[in-house]
């Protein structure tokens, strides 16, 4: 047996100690996380409370103590409100008067009346993104269902291949493109550059709705040939025909006018990128304008007065009206608000138990690629939890180390793979999953067949698409 010098002692020493903290770090962060899942699925909490539960159980089992856990969740809760919540409130309060003015109810009707039977798949997609760029996708669901249910109607279409398009829309805006809130809670989290993720957002998600939308759409018709629920069949005809009618009567915005607001905190956010490319003299006058303008919270604020004049006055609302409708915005992203915000203490209290830092070390040492684990970590607390933001919120948390040590496009990719893991097989415990499955009349199996299987194509797609775009940039 060799002889060990006292150093070569004391190093394996401090080398088995380090391991056994570790090992301790790597079981609180799985308890923690397994608890906060158990609580949501099994007790049915609110995410907002078992993400607090979780984050002080592994603070104490890490042993950070007591008063520091809960001053490091508080601190986490409070950044990721300053960073995200503002532009929660934004959005809920944009989507709400895009919906209250008559401006989304223009878009779609413009686009919807230009195009023929076979266009329309299409044409429904792109409703889909355009609506659900600005709005949670609860929101948009609610908006869209309607309009859903009589294009399919009207045009005689299989509702499958009309309805699928159209949330395969929404879907891919929820979980890959700023300035959806589930991006910007990755973008804010991973310290990612907002512009190029917002491109580079793009370029995935167009392909993903092509794929996931018209195209799977019409194989999802032949799988579940189901009828357009009676609320919208020809015994209510008289009433629709009224209803559309009302409607029409009602002032609205302009298509251009309206497009042009959704679309203006997009260029905001992307000027300062474009800008970089064109002429990237960092001291000009017109670049500090570009980043001032292009920040998030500007960019969503500037979009929100102008709709106040310009949805507003097309629509004819008065100031009574107004404030109504931003009064009435904000109470139901509350639940949302929350669980963000404890998303973000959760991730503080892995970061400063140095949970996070070990998470990021194995990641690193692993063999498999750190984009695919991003998409692996979000799609596991996705399909547990039933909550893309939740899943969105704590894998940001957990990779968050891991970023640091990334090129500036790869971090950006990582945003969109954790997005794209956070949609992955929506199933019973999701919410979405209930509202598609009713509004459709679809039964429990057909809506696994249809909506499930679509978003495990949006998800698979984009990570796809990530993949390919992390080999070219």
């Amino acid at each position: 047996m060799h002889n060990l010098t006292p150093l070569a002692v004391v190093n394996l020493a401090d080398a088995a100690t380090h391991h056994a903290g570790s090992a301790q770090l790597i079981t609180a962060a799985l308890i923690g996380v397994a608890l906060i899942v158990g609580l949501i699925t099994w007790l049915k909490l609110h995410p907002f409370l078992a993400l607090a539960i979780g984050a002080v159980t592994v603070g104490l089992i890490a042993k950070l103590g007591a008063a520091d856990t809960v001053a490091s969740f508080v601190k986490g809760f409070g950044s990721t409100m300053g960073s995200v919540g503002i532009l929660i409130g934004f959005g809920a309060m944009f989507g709400k008067l895009l919906a209250d003015s008559g401006g989304a109810d223009q878009v779609v009707d413009t686009l919807v009346n230009r195009a023929g039977p076979k266009a329309l798949p299409w044409v429904m997609g792109l409703v889909g993104a355009i609506i659900g760029l600005p709005m949670f996708f609860e929101i948009g669901v609610v908006l869209l269902m309607p309009v859903i249910l009589l294009v399919a109607n009207r045009s005689r279409l299989p509702l499958l291949a009309v309805a699928i398009p159209a949330l395969a829309g929404l879907s891919a805006m929820h979980g890959l493109v700023p300035p959806h809130p589930g991006p910007l809670v990755a973008v804010s989290a991973l310290k990612a550059d907002l512009g190029l993720t917002l491109g580079l957002g793009v370029l995935v998600a167009v392909p993903t709705v092509i794929l996931a939308g018209p195209l799977f759409g019409k194989l999802a018709a032949r799988w579940v040939n189901v009828p357009v629920p009676e609320l919208f069949s020809t015994e209510a005809a008289e009433d629709e025909e009224q209803a559309e009618h009302e409607k029409e009567q009602k002032p609205r915005p302009s298509f251009i006018a309206t497009l042009a607001t959704i679309l203006l905190p997009v260029v905001l956010m992307l000027g300062s990128a474009v800008y970089d490319v064109v002429s990237p003299k960092s001291g000009s006058a017109v670049k500090k304008l570009l980043d001032v303008l292009g920040t998030p919270v500007v960019a969503l604020g500037i979009a929100l007065l102008v709709g106040m004049l310009v949805l507003g006055r097309g629509g004819r609302m008065t100031r009574e009206s107004l404030a109504d409708t931003m009064n009435s915005a904000l109470p139901p992203i509350a639940g949302i608000l929350l669980i963000v915000g404890a998303g973000g203490g959760f991730k503080q209290v892995l970061v400063d138990t140095g949970i996070a830092n070990t998470i990021a070390d194995a990641i690193r040492d692993s063999s498999l690629p750190v984009l695919l684990l991003a998409w692996f970590v979000a799609a596991l607390i996705r399909v547990a939890t039933g909550s893309a933001t939740v899943a969105t919120v704590t894998a940001s948390g957990i990779l968050a180390p891991v970023a640091a040590g990334l090129s500036t496009p790869h971090v950006s990719l990582m945003v969109l793979a954790i997005g794209s893991g956070s949609l992955f097989l929506s199933h019973v415990n999701d919410a979405g999953f209930w509202m598609v499955k009713e509004y459709l009349g679809l039964n429990v199996v057909q809506t696994l067949k249809s909506w499930s299987v679509m978003e495990c194509v949006i998800s698979l797609a984009g990570l796809a698409g990530v993949l390919a775009l992390s080999a070219v940039v």
